[in-house]
């Protein structure tokens, strides 16, 4: 009778840990340097966003260097610009961005649907006044 109670208690663990294995992964974070390895994939991009570039019809945040030098862009088109605030106030903030990585023009890239893709993890610091 134990090791049918043992055998069932194997078989309960057994089948948890395989049930488990259907969640989804928490995505790795890595820094901005390292997107161009992971493009194609989902991940978490942390970096500081350096420039923001307000068009018409696109936002450009541009993350640890200015463009042309920037190593990842975060992208934001019109339909979701609503969702994120003062984008202006992005600049100098330090972030982490959920998504894709893809690959636009040879420049990594993910674009932005969503406030909950985006992250501040420490506020731009304010100039002081000396």
């Amino acid at each position: 009778m134990k090791i049918c109670r043992l055998a069932l208690a194997l078989l309960a663990f057994a089948l948890n840990v395989s049930a488990d294995d259907t969640k989804s992964p928490a995505l790795a974070k890595i820094g901005t340097g390292d997107v161009t390895h992971y493009l194609g994939k989902e991940m978490i991009v942390t970096g500081r966003v350096v420039q923001v570039s307000i068009r018409p019809n696109i936002v450009f945040l541009n993350m640890d260097k200015p463009y042309p030098d920037s190593p990842f862009t975060l992208v934001i088109f019109p339909a979701a610009t609503n969702q994120f605030g003062n984008l202006k106030a992005m600049r100098g903030a330090s972030v982490e961005a959920t998504g894709l990585i893809t690959n636009f023009h040879e420049r990594a890239e993910m674009v932005l649907k969503k406030a909950n893709q985006l992250k501040v993890t420490s506020v731009a610091p304010t100039p002081s006044s000396h």
